[in-house]
């Protein structure tokens, strides 16, 4: 595969994501890499480079800032609060990723997808809420559910996979239901896979804060990935 620094911007934030192409020429589709409230870092990187394994454009995006990367939960949560705050920045930063994914050699702008987790998970379910253009699909690993503060109000076209811990003290059996409902009001095709005895950042190997609600979960994991490897077939064709 060929890998690349991409630098884009929003308005006057510079904001650097990283590309995975596969080697094999012709359009291909794009799935967007969205990361979790530390920022953009190795993990989703490697996401990308995995889904250029798979035949897909991998490109993690860049929520924050080109070098904006949180070491502590005081850190990660304020880099992350400002966009809980101010969803229309999100859809901002949003806009500006898709536009980036875009403008990417060999980029089918017809067959985009979206991944994300955690905080991640939450920007591509905002994606689908907003209908970006030539949006197909989003994967939301432990996502917050948190709805926007005035929804639109048309369907839903993009697919929703919604892969969930039960257990998530961040996103409880309430939000799950919450969610359910708005998905259903729009009309959206969407699935949850719940797994029990699973709490938040269930994929994220580093996550051992069973205080916190962040545990690795590898059973929770690997189900959720190979889902999610279907999903993007159904997707994609």
């Amino acid at each position: 595969m060929r890998t690349t620094e991409l630098d884009y911007q929003e308005g006057t934030q510079a904001l650097r994501g990283f590309v995975a192409t596969p080697d094999a020429d012709g359009s291909r589709p794009v799935v967007l890499v969205f990361h979790a409230w530390r920022g953009h870092d190795e993990f989703v990187r490697e996401e990308a480079r995995k889904l250029a394994e798979l035949g897909f454009i991998g490109f993690a995006v860049d929520m924050y800032g080109a070098g904006k990367l949180g070491t502590t939960n005081e850190e990660c949560s304020a880099l992350m609060t400002p966009f809980m705050q101010d969803r229309a920045l999100l859809k901002r930063r949003l806009d500006a990723a898709f536009a980036a994914a875009r403008s990417i050699p060999g980029a089918d702008p017809t067959r985009l997808g979206a991944m994300g987790f955690c905080f991640g998970g939450l920007c591509v379910l905002d994606a689908a809420r907003h209908g970006i253009a030539g949006l197909r699909g989003v994967a939301a690993f432990h996502a917050l559910f948190t709805p926007l503060p005035s929804a639109p109000s048309g369907p839903i076209t993009a697919k929703v996979l919604a892969l969930h811990g039960y257990d998530d003290p961040m996103a409880t059996p309430e939000h799950l239901l919450a969610f359910a409902a708005e998905m259903g009001a729009r009309g959206a095709d969407w699935e949850v896979c719940a797994y029990g005895g699973t709490v938040h950042a269930f994929t994220n190997p580093e996550a051992n804060n069973a205080a916190f609600g962040t545990v690795y979960q590898r059973r929770a994991d690997l189900r959720a990935r190979a889902r999610a490897r279907d999903f993007w077939r159904e997707c994609f064709g």
